[in-house]
């Protein structure tokens, strides 16, 4: 997943003013939105109009049928996240997604998913797309195709101030709490091989916990029962802000920068299509005015050349 340091994520001019000093996790902020404020919807998908080319690469099925069924986790802001209704999805993947349907013209259904669900629905063919900031990993791409449009790395939540001194570094965290969300790369892959390289090197393992929601890892660190939380630090600083400041983003160099992107079930028809779709997006202003409006930095961004993986 995408991440970068709160100073360069808060210099890239984002930031949403957001109700919150009684506030402890993202899902208790209570968002009050200004001019400054990204607004509901997608309306920087409505000057997209429709590709004939891509659109010439749907399945018929997917053409006839005309909706694009799209899965995210909706826990997760600046990507997917409610509106202030509780019941409307948006953020950045909210509105690729849209721009995606509009080149396509599809309608797009916004399905909310438990992050750790989606991969396996798109195997069984629940969804025809999964976008909720997944990082290409060779791991998963055994099992699912991605469309690349991000980059980025990994970050830690720590208390403000970050009493313990964390960092993303095994060293720091040997014998920590640490927590993650369940099916991330960081509980799969980088939380279990920090742990080993502490236990190696003769030092107690990190206690690694896993929740269902990125909201129940986040509340485990503003109420103390772990001492950071992994995962991309771009979401990881708009969740901070959220929640009144409750946590933070520890200094120190994005881990691991891989590139993040839209899955599709291995083997997907719809293949060819996402990845037309998405390079035109990608070569529109849509693509800037949408990483602009979430407050994406512009390191973040890919070109049209990345979207096809080798």
């Amino acid at each position: 997943m995408i991440s970068h340091r709160t100073a360069r994520f808060m210099a890239a001019g984002m930031l949403v003013a957001f109700a919150s000093t009684g506030c402890t996790t993202v899902s208790q902020a209570e968002p009050k939105q200004g001019s400054d404020s990204p607004a509901s919807g997608s309306a920087t998908a409505s000057a997209l109009g429709v590709n004939e080319a891509a659109r010439a690469l749907l399945p018929a099925a997917i053409r006839d049928k005309g909706v694009l069924s799209i899965a995210s986790d909706p826990t997760y802001p600046p990507f997917e996240f409610y509106d202030t209704d509780n019941k409307t999805l948006i953020g950045w993947d909210a509105d690729m997604g849209d721009a995606i349907g509009a080149v396509l013209g599809l309608k797009v259904e916004h399905v909310p998913a438990t992050f750790d669900t989606i991969l396996p629905g798109l195997q069984s063919g629940k969804y025809d797309l999964g976008m909720s900031t997944f990082s290409v990993t060779e791991e998963r791409r055994k099992s699912v195709d991605f469309v690349p449009y991000l980059q980025g790395g990994t970050g830690l939540a720590v208390a403000p101030g970050n009493p313990d001194k964390l960092s993303v570094d095994a060293a720091s965290l040997c014998g920590k709490a640490v927590a993650a969300q369940k099916g991330s790369i960081q509980s799969l892959d980088i939380l279990p091989v920090f742990s080993k390289k502490c236990t190696e090197a003769g030092n107690p393992a990190i206690d690694m916990q896993f929740f269902p929601t990125q909201n129940d890892a986040n509340l485990a660190l503003t109420s103390g029962r772990v001492q950071g939380v992994m995962a991309d630090s771009v979401s990881l600083a708009y969740q901070g802000k959220l929640a009144g400041g409750k946590f933070e983003v520890a200094e120190g160099p994005d881990y691991a920068p891989e590139l993040t992107g839209t899955a599709l079930g291995k083997k997907s028809e719809l293949l060819p299509a996402i990845q037309a779709a998405t390079q035109a997006v990608l070569e529109s202003p849509t693509y800037q005015e949408i990483n602009t409006k979430w407050g994406l930095p512009s390191s973040t961004a890919i070109t049209p050349v990345d979207v096809v993986l080798k």
